[in-house]
């Protein structure tokens, strides 16, 4: 079984409730570092995502997640709205016309998503950016594709995960937080936690 328009509808409002949770911590995260807006910015955007999702699901995978696309760079503020947008619409061209998505076309959808992310935002690992979560999630996406849908997702998030910690000790290089040069460490990059926090909510929707 593939994933449905439904089913990624299904998962982006995991997503929305997941971000509604978090954004407390990531707007901490953000306060030291940057505009400290990042989760009261995302939530919005979320927000609004699911009130278009609620008026209706489109037909297909892709004309969901270009929903999700022109919502967060409408309403998100910040870096956070075109880096996400950008994602997103990227993954929906790479997803085509598919009415059901298995393992491998998510996992496609995942790298067009990162390499709009690299694109339009020039960061790379050790940058203390959100590519230090996506890029080994996409990376561990890629490995896990033969083990279906829900078991690949997982072992993204896991990556999400690890890459977001990896942060902490890194000097920003990239965005607000690389003002502050060397005062950068020891600040987790709130778009790593919250790329990490998507992909978790993405794998919980999966199971």
């Amino acid at each position: 079984m593939g994933c449905t328009a439904n089913d990624v509808a299904v998962a982006l409002r995991v997503a929305a409730e997941t971000v509604a949770e978090h954004s407390a911590e990531l707007t901490d995260l953000d306060r030291p570092i940057g505009d400290g807006d990042h989760g009261e910015n995302l939530k919005r955007g979320f927000e609004a995502l699911v009130a278009s999702l609620d008026n209706a699901v489109p037909e297909t995978p892709a004309a969901v997640l270009k929903v999700a696309a022109t919502t967060l760079i409408s309403k998100v503020g910040g870096a956070a709205g075109p880096l996400y947008g950008t994602a997103f619409l990227r993954a929906a061209t790479a997803v085509g016309q598919s009415t059901e998505l298995d393992a491998a076309t998510i996992a496609a959808a995942l790298n067009a998503g990162l390499d709009g992310v690299v694109a339009r935002g020039k960061a790379e690992v050790g940058d203390a950016t959100m590519v230090d979560a996506l890029k080994p999630a996409v990376e561990a996406a890629q490995a896990a594709k033969k083990d279906g849908v829900a078991a690949m997702l997982s072992a993204a998030a896991d990556a999400a995960d690890e890459g977001a910690n990896s942060t902490k000790p890194l000097v920003a290089r990239k965005g607000r937080a690389s003002y502050l040069g060397q005062r950068s460490i020891g600040h987790l990059d709130p778009g790593a936690r919250s790329t990490a926090l998507l992909l978790r909510a993405f794998a919980e929707a999966a199971r």
